[in-house]
């Protein structure tokens, strides 16, 4: 049997390449290559003519696809099998007739650029369609087989005599070769021993010369390097290590020969191992625990959900082949096989009828996966969990508790809940299917009531939304269905419980009078007087069957205009009402009163409020008033000099504008020097009349009628301030000054006095200053009676005896020499004099301190001070100008002194006021 016999029969075909195990990988940039290290390519019986393959014939529509990212790259396939090789656009065909392919077949295609030294690699496996494998081996046998396939290597590999492939004008072109070289397969996991020998390669020229072998390529000098080596002397070609098909499914090497000098003997020959595939890898599932759900009442076979596993093994083999099936189901209600499994796919449907959230909403599923399509024997097996929620539909109709509900309500009560309406609902909680939806289809045709869900407890709460009067419905009889927010599922008809009936009795209360106009509006002229009757302004009781006393008050009145009897509730004023008040807004003055009644036993007094709107029509009871009251023009009549006036009116229309303007006939002087000329109806232009009119103030009487019926007039006065205008027209100042009434005599008065102000201020500033420099100006010398520096001071003490007058004068004599100071032991000074010691050492202050830090500053330099003895004073007896028992000086009767007078001390007087005193005593002044 040949190799690929033996490898069928194993089942233990190549699969993947290592960069396929670790699933799919991220997808890199562009490079150029084939798109899978290893292709399978399935052969259609349809193209076989009997047992053989006819040449150059298409085996498959399946490709061999390339990866040309630069799309000009010139690329040649080359196959290490001489029969097959494969086309420039990647179909498979058969080089030459094939006598049979019961076996498959699996050889190396390499791929080179024409132009550029880059060679890629891959794998292509050709299978017959409908190949069925042949009957499961046992372990035993499985390892016979393993060990047929190492015995069944070729023992000696020869190089071929004639070159494999030249060069041509065209590009390369493969030539015919004596012998093709078989794959040499190898068996995944072996145990070895190690190195174990493959094959060995042999030059036929060993003979004359000495040959020395050595193998290139990835496994041997290339990463992963070390796993294939070769004795370079007998040529035996060796494994060093067990091989994993996950890893690594084929390796390409090449044999060299050279003689001893190192010049090649032969031409390179290709070598190509295939790692053949063990069931060494259990399938995985992509997740431990799935989560899939199914309607409850789902018909047998409604999908529920799917589970997967993966196999590293080869897929093409029994290796990889994943079957699935059930091992239990958790409850077994209603059966115990409520779900089954599609053993290729894993997908899970159900298999019977009768799921029921109500009474299961969830099953535990526990699925196996096993390779070797499932054969328990040999395959390896793995389990995960597939939890299955039952998912609920509407097929539980609501069903109120009770048929009939009661309870009831004070009348005049709004949003109040009249009774709670319970319901049961088997299916899901706070679910479309579980929500309840209240409605009242009979007896409350006003809409008085509502029913709202609780969304928590999903009970109806019946509520009161208009109130209701006992005096006209003393009680309800309601009808009220249920159902839910989700219609009901499909073949479920509804509960009778679903609707109940429910009994509503009013609560009769003591209600307030009402007032059957409120508010009420009337109508009256303003300045009615008081003690006239507006209007009864009465309110009524709404309890019929009760008889009750109404009384009134009033509760607001803003300006105390009106009066409401207390029994009848008849309004009448206290005042006179005024439209001009400011209490009446836009005509209407508003007053609210109270009516309450007595109460019935057991209630408390109840009261309603009304409110009264009297629109009062205007009268002409306002005289209008000249607008403005103030104003200045020139003294000399000019176009522009003229004064716009108007009047204000509080009336209103009719009995205000187009007013009417005119000056009064006396005094005579108002119309001899002024007009006024009408503008519109309600302005008017005052003016002067002559062309000239000495400057001052004048008040000008107006007198301005309104359009009343009768109309109405006022006297007003405007004060005009007539004054010498620029050329502008504007007053000048001494002009405003004069026309504000003051004469020449008056003006000169104020400027009198303004000067006198100003001179008094001036002479105190002055006193100011002489008084200031004789302060600063402090004697040198002053009177004997006034010297107060005295050696001697008298304190009024008596002295303290003879002892007291023991002084000791050595004191105040000027020592020698200092001999006796500088040798003084330590600790013993003189008080009059600084210590020799070293000075105490001060705090310092920090150049940026802190403000709590100023007084703690000052604390230590105290402290330092007081304790310092070198500072001073020294003592309170102190040597100041005692100069010692002799004196170095002659007499003082040598300095040469006159009285004659001649002297002159005048000079004395410019030295300033310190030597006044001695200028006035050696300068012959007046003062003694």
């Amino acid at each position: 049997m040949s190799v690929g016999c033996v490898i069928l029969a194993c089942t233990l075909l190549v699969g993947t390449s290592s960069g396929s195990k670790a699933g799919q990988p991220l997808k890199p940039p562009c490079r150029p290559g084939f798109t899978q290290n290893f292709y399978t390519v399935i052969v259609s019986r349809d193209i076989l003519h009997g047992q053989s393959i006819l040449k150059d014939t298409t085996l498959s529509s399946e490709r061999v696809k390339f990866e040309d990212c630069q799309h000009s790259r010139e690329v040649g396939f080359f196959s290490s099998d001489p029969n097959f090789s494969v086309r420039p656009d990647g179909m498979v065909y058969a080089e030459q007739e094939v006598a049979n392919l019961s076996e498959p077949v699996q050889f190396m295609v390499t791929a080179r650029g024409l132009h550029d030294p880059h060679i890629w690699e891959t794998t292509v496996k050709l299978a017959l369609a409908g190949h069925h494998h042949p009957l499961p081996l046992t372990k035993v046998g499985i390892e016979e087989m393993l060990s047929r396939v190492w015995d069944s290597q070729p023992r000696v590999i020869k190089f071929s005599r004639k070159h494999q492939r030249s060069s041509s004008a065209n590009g390369l072109r493969r030539q015919k070769r004596d012998w093709v070289i078989p794959p040499i397969n190898v068996p995944e996991n072996s145990r070895g021993p190690f190195p174990h020998m493959l094959v060995r390669i042999r030059s036929d020229q060993d003979k004359d010369v000495g040959i020395r072998y050595s193998i290139t390529g990835a496994g041997a000098d290339q990463p992963p390097s070390g796993i294939y080596n070769i004795d370079p002397i007998s040529g035996n070609m060796f494994v060093t290590q067990p091989l994993d098909r996950e890893e690594r499914a084929s390796f390409h090497l090449r044999a060299h020969a050279v003689d001893m000098n190192g010049n090649q003997v032969e031409n390179p020959i290709d070598l190509y191992i295939y790692v053949i595939d063990m069931n060494d890898n259990r399938p995985e599932f992509q997740n431990q625990v799935y989560n899939g759900s199914v309607a409850e009442g789902s018909k047998p076979g409604s999908s529920v959900m799917q589970v997967t596993a993966s196999d590293s093994d080869d897929s093409t083999t029994a290796n990889g082949m994943v079957r699935y099936r059930i091992l239990s189901q958790t409850p077994h209600s209603p059966i115990p096989n409520m779900f089954t499994i599609n053993s290729e796919t894993g997908d899970i449907v159900t298999v019977a009828a009768g799921l029921d959230r109500e009474k299961v909403s969830e099953y535990t599923i526990i699925v196996q996966a096993t390779d070797m399509e499932g054969n328990l024997n040999f395959g390896l097996s793995n389990t995960a969990t597939a939890l299955i929620s039952i998912t609920d539909i509407n097929d539980n109709p609501p069903e109120l508790t009770v048929r009939t509900f009661s309870g009831e309500v004070p009348e005049n009560k709004v949003n109040v809940v009249v009774t709670n309406l319970t319901v049961v609902d088997r299916d899901q909680p706070h679910s479309p299917n579980w929500n309840a939806v209240y409605r009242i289809v009979s007896g409350d045709p006003s809409g008085h009531f509502t029913i709202r869900t609780n969304p928590i407890t999903n009970e109806g709460m019946l509520t009161v939304i208009k109130p209701v009067d006992f005096e006209m419905n003393r009680a309800f009889m309601l009808t009220v269905v249920v159902s839910n927010q989700a219609h009901l599922a499909s073949g479920i008809q509804s509960s009778l419980q679903s609707t109940a009936g429910v009994t509503i009795s009013i609560q009769d209360v003591n209600e307030p009078p009402v007032f059957p106009v409120n508010p009420k509006m009337i109508r009256f002229e303003e300045g009615v007087p008081a003690g006239t009757t507006l209007t009864v302004f009465a309110a009524q009781d709404p309890d019929h069957f009760i008889h009750q006393i109404v009384r009134y008050s009033k509760l607001s009145d803003p300006a105390n205009w009106l009066k409401i009897n207390r029994t009848n509730g008849q309004i009448t004023t206290m005042a006179l009402l005024d439209r001009e008040s400011m209490y009446v807004k836009n005509n209407v003055y508003e007053a609210t009163f109270l009516a309450f009644d007595n109460g019935k036993s057991g209630s408390p007094q109840a009261s309603g409020t009304g409110t009264l709107q009297i629109y009062l029509i205007d009268v002409n009871d306002n005289a209008p008033v000249l607008i403005p009251r103030e104003a200045q023009v020139c003294e000399r009549a000019r176009p522009n000099s003229r004064i716009n006036i108007t009047a204000s009116d509080a009336d209103a229309d009719p009995n205000v504008g187009p007013f009417v303007f005119e000056l009064p006939s006396f005094p005579a002087s108002v119309r001899r020097n002024w007009t006024i000329s009408r503008l519109t109806g309600d302005y008017a232009q005052l003016r002067l009349r002559i062309p000239y009119l000495e400057a001052g103030v004048y008040e000008i009487p107006v007198i301005v009628s309104d359009s009343g019926n009768p109309p109405l007039s006022n006297r007003s006065l405007i004060r005009v301030k007539v004054c010498p205008c620029d050329d502008n027209g504007d007053c000048s100042t001494t002009g405003a000054v004069a026309a504000a009434g003051l004469g020449t005599g008056a003006i000169i008065a104020i400027l009198i006095c303004i000067i006198i102000l100003l001179s008094m201020v001036l002479l105190f500033v002055v006193w100011m200053k002489r008084r200031e420099k004789e302060r600063q100006a402090k004697p040198l010398l002053i009177d004997p009676e006034d010297d107060v520096r005295d050696n001697i001071l008298k304190y009024d003490e008596e002295g303290g005896g003879e002892e007291d007058q023991d002084y000791d004068l050595s004191q105040l004599q000027q020592p020698e020499s200092l001999d006796h100071i500088i040798n003084k032991p330590a600790g013993v000074r003189r008080v009059d004099e600084r210590p020799v010691i070293a000075e105490s050492q001060y705090p310092v202050r920090p150049s940026l301190p802190h403000p709590g830090d100023i007084g703690d500053f000052i604390n230590d330099g105290l402290r330092a001070a007081d304790n310092d003895p070198t500072a001073p004073p020294y003592d309170s007896l102190l040597v100041f100008d005692y100069e010692g028992s002799g004196s170095t000086a002659g007499s003082v009767s040598s300095l040469n002194s006159t009285s004659s007078g001649d002297q002159d001390y005048d000079y004395l007087n410019d030295w300033g006021p310190r030597f006044k005193k001695l200028a006035d005593l050696y300068g012959g002044g007046d003062d003694d």
